[in-house]
């Protein structure tokens, strides 16, 4: 039986499929969470769409089935998103609901259910971003959603005190995710444009970023943290 366990949510592709690999590469059993498979050999899928709002039951009994006689280390990993192009003055209430419940409410959820299988080294992690400290226009929601998880991080730190659990956020920079492909449409000159927002002038990688949520995962003192993995922005 594995001792240590990850539950991933949205590990079918981008920083959660390669954060799923290295996890798996470390020898942790995996859990995603996602509407799609991992690909990756060993995870055990569960097809979940955490924008239904129907689906605790069935994740409340893979935790129990999967995780349930864990011996070792739980870490929750709150990747899965929603992206949007919306208007902070044309917002309606149903768009705003639809990111929400994925991006915040997923997670508050996710923690109270896998809460009984976190002992001792076990985690909470959250994949922020840039715009969970800042905002550029056309993107009201999700920067709304991401500056709500870093204090949704916060509120998790000072409630598990005591618990030796701990927490972070770790906010990437312009990862080559499918997620960033189809928000620039594949377009040769927006991508090099985004790349050179960098101090080195490149996109990160999935890998890059799945080596620092790994490294947060097995770092107890990286805790009540939110940590940039930018590459370092160029400030215009």
């Amino acid at each position: 039986m594995t001792n240590d366990w990850a539950i991933v949510t949205g590990a079918s592709r981008g920083i959660g499929q390669a954060l799923a690999a290295r996890f798996r590469q470390e020898g942790w059993g995996v859990l995603n969470l996602a509407r799609q498979p991992s690909h990756v050999p060993g995870v055990v899928d569960l097809s979940v769409d955490l924008g239904s709002g129907d689906w605790e039951p069935r994740v409340e009994a893979a935790l129990r089935d999967a995780v349930g006689q864990a011996k070792g280390r739980v870490s929750l990993v709150h990747n899965a998103a929603i992206y949007d192009h919306d208007d902070a003055l044309t917002l309606t209430a149903a768009q705003l609901r639809r990111v929400l419940e994925v991006n915040v409410v997923a997670p508050a959820v996710l923690n109270r259910l896998t809460r009984p299988y976190l002992g001792d080294g076990s985690s909470i992690l959250y994949v922020g971003s840039t715009l969970s400290e800042k905002a550029v226009r056309g993107n009201a929601s999700y920067v709304t959603s991401k500056h709500a998880l870093v204090g949704l991080m916060r509120s998790t730190c000072q409630d598990l005190a005591g618990t030796r659990i701990h927490t972070a956020c770790v906010c990437p920079g312009f990862t080559d995710t499918e997620m960033l492909r189809e928000h620039l449409g594949d377009d040769a000159a927006r991508t090099a444009t985004i790349a050179a927002k960098s101090t080195f002038g490149r996109l990160i990688t999935p890998e890059e970023i799945a080596h620092v949520l790994y490294f947060c995962a097995t770092t107890p003192t990286v805790n009540g943290a939110v940590l940039h993995a930018n590459l370092g922005q160029v400030e215009t």
